[in-house]
């Protein structure tokens, strides 16, 4: 198949795209490469990767004529990065969508990566038919993003649950990666709503489901997913516990923190029911962080957009 990916220079773009190519299909990545060309430059080899340099924002968007399947990965992610950058936020988020969906025609197929973040703080355990409540800005865009294609036909809309893992465009910025890095090369983790809860994803699991929504797309075309396991729903605490395993250091509690409180449980019921579930644990990817961080100094995660 014929497959565009958009930030496919990304975090979860990079791999993705190399299962894609390994699987024998024809790839286009757009991407403005803000992080640099560096994450992809193992897979230009490949006669069928085509690379295009360009904005979503920008009004060229003749890379969607004759794609079968659009993964649109590309946008503004996490909290931290959508208040840094507010307008762009919006901008990229929800305008760029806007478009994107009025260019596509009814058979060409869309993935759009949603968040289970959008649950924000609530009590009860969080289905696909729970009304989000987002508490954040990048929360919002992402509510708005979902509707936006789920408004037009053949579209799929993957709520993700928090992703850790190592890639080779580092976030650093989630939680995971970030609580280990800390532990690694500070000694400490600092926890604020230590006892607040969420669901967690490894990076390969993430891989794992658009390739599974690619290929079960006669099921879940038209409908919205939570993608994760129950087996890795933890808080805060439990997490710092679980690094203190592999990395010995302290963690501290602090009284103050950021005004992105979630504490939610998500359910993943439906998702099963059509055959996919989780393989990686939350300590396979904190070995592999830990080891990462070791010689890797993170660069910062939010720049100027």
């Amino acid at each position: 198949m014929k497959i565009l990916v958009t930030g496919g220079a990304g975090y979860c773009g990079v791999p993705l795209c190399e299962k894609l190519l390994a699987d024998g299909h024809h790839v286009t990545v757009v991407d403005n490469f803000m992080f640099g060309f560096e994450p992809i430059l193992h897979l230009v080899s490949s006669p069928r990767l085509d690379v295009i340099k360009r904005d979503i924002r920008h009004e060229d968007m003749s890379y969607l004529d004759g794609k079968d399947v659009v993964f649109h990965l590309a946008g503004i992610s996490g909290y931290p990065a959508c208040e840094a950058n507010p307008h762009s936020a919006k901008l990229i988020n929800v305008s760029a969508s806007v478009t994107i969906a009025k260019l596509l025609s009814p058979s060409q197929l869309l993935v759009f990566p949603s968040t289970t973040s959008f649950y924000g703080s609530q009590g009860d355990l969080s289905t696909e038919e729970t009304i989000p409540k987002p508490v954040s800005l990048y929360g919002i865009t992402k509510v708005e993003g979902e509707k936006i294609f789920m408004d037009r036909p053949n579209s799929i809309s993957l709520r993700w649950a928090t992703v850790f893992g190592v890639g080779s465009r580092m976030r650093n910025d989630l939680m995971v990666n970030d609580f280990v890095d800390k532990a690694v090369n500070e000694r400490t983790i600092v926890l604020y709503d230590a006892d607040s809860r969420r669901t967690f994803i490894h990076l390969n699991d993430v891989v794992r489901g658009y390739l599974f929504a690619l290929e079960h797309q006669d099921k879940m075309s038209g409908g919205v997913f939570n993608m994760g396991s129950d087996r890795l729903n933890y808080t805060k605490r439990e997490i710092a516990k679980k690094i203190q395993e592999t990395c010995p250091c302290d963690v501290l509690n602090a009284e103050l923190g950021d005004t992105d409180v979630r504490n939610f449980l998500v359910c993943f019921d439906k998702i099963k029911a059509i055959g996919f579930d989780c393989n990686n644990t939350l300590e396979q990817g904190i070995a592999e962080l830990s080891k990462l961080y070791r010689f890797y100094t993170p660069s910062s995660a939010i720049r100027p957009i």
